[in-house]
């Protein structure tokens, strides 16, 4: 196939803190190493993760002034750019929760351009809109729609009816592992189990992890548990963890800009969401040969984890199941050990060089 350069919009929500927000900014990276023209336009002003191309931050002017017509001058900008600029493809990272914010984006903001969606999440209430037989009419009106995990693509995009579907997953940054930055004093010299990312417990059910931690007893031998990250929850997980027994064993960090460190002296990582789409934390952690400790959700972990090889997968939302796993990565040596060796071999398929080539056969093919 004859490799032709494309101009390409990457819409997101922002550049920081969120895996959407991660691998948009990865995506941009992929595009332009294989010779596109990438933009990327972000609605808030949050840059944290490196990107390549020509940015337009409408964030910075909602700093200014978030009025009514200060937001209607910002569509008319994002308008105005994507028309000046004549882009072959718009990818829209964005979550969808509204029908008419969405009906807007369609019907203005997007008339006429060729647009491509990214469903980052296997909950229908955040890509679908309150509106999903509706919605689909729109998605079904894009050049394409790719979902970052075959669940979402199979059994929520497909089965509701959404056409010309393509699965590709999110890619590890493995410039990562080239980031050096200092241990912070409080976790030298522990041995510690690590969680990170958004503290939203709709989502993230850290309570779940905490219980399960306690219930495990393994911090009666010195091991911790470490949560990494912000969030509106923050506050009242950290009132819930005082209450157990093992509270001197539980410590909350800030959010990382780069949480290799961590992930690096960590025992192992672990993941009790609600839902995910396909979680970069697994992903992340198995790309610098960390084990990880997953509940069997319906999307992602399974596509990432092979039980008893790279981690373990527990198959239902159970604390005793859950503390058994997490006793089990941390005194069965062998088994860590096998998984630890393992661990980065298993995610070469999600390398930046595999998934940049399957969305550049996407833009050859459907362009």
């Amino acid at each position: 196939m004859r490799h032709h350069h494309k101009k390409i919009c990457i819409v997101s929500i922002s550049l920081g803190i969120g895996g959407a927000e991660r691998s948009s900014a990865i995506l941009s990276q992929m595009l332009t190493g294989l010779g596109h023209d990438v933009h990327i336009v972000i609605l808030n002003n949050v840059v944290d993760f490196d990107y390549e191309g020509t940015l337009l931050n409408l964030g910075s002017l909602k700093e200014s002034s978030n009025t009514v017509v200060s937001r209607v001058m910002r569509f008319k900008r994002l308008r105005t750019y994507l028309k000046k600029q004549s882009f072959d493809l718009i990818i829209d990272h964005r979550t969808k929760t509204d029908y008419f914010k969405e009906y807007f984006y369609h019907s203005y903001v997007y008339k006429g351009l060729n647009r491509a969606y990214v469903v980052h999440s296997s909950n229908p209430d955040l890509y679908l809109t309150q509106y999903p037989n509706r919605f689909k009419n729109i998605y079904n009106k894009n050049r394409f729609t790719v979902g970052v995990s075959k669940y979402i693509t199979e059994e929520i995009l497909q089965k509701k009816g959404i056409r010309n579907c393509h699965t590709v997953y999110n890619a590890f940054d493995a410039s990562w592992n080239d980031m050096n930055e200092v241990l912070p004093q409080t976790l030298k010299d522990k041995k510690y189990i690590l969680s990170y990312g958004r503290i939203e417990e709709e989502v993230k059910d850290f309570r779940f992890l905490i219980q399960s931690f306690t219930n495990s007893k393994v911090w009666q031998d010195g091991i911790y548990l470490v949560i990494m990250g912000e969030g509106k929850d923050k506050d009242s997980l950290i009132e819930f963890a005082l209450e157990s027994p093992a509270s001197k064993h539980i410590l909350f960090l800030p959010y990382s800009k780069n949480p290799v460190p961590y992930i690096l002296h960590a025992h192992f990582i672990t993941l009790t969401s609600h839902f995910e789409g396909f979680p970069m934390v697994l992903v992340e952690s198995l790309s610098l040969g960390v084990p990880v400790l997953s509940l069997d959700i319906i999307s992602g972990p399974s596509e990432i984890v092979k039980h008893e090889e790279n981690g373990l997968l527990i198959s239902k939302r159970s604390i005793p199941l859950f503390a058994e796993g997490i006793q089990r990565m941390c005194f069965d040596k062998e088994l860590h050990e096998h998984c630890k060796q393992n661990a980065k071999d298993s995610v070469s398929q999600f390398s930046t060089d595999t998934i940049s080539q399957c969305w550049n056969n996407l833009l050859q093919n459907e362009l």
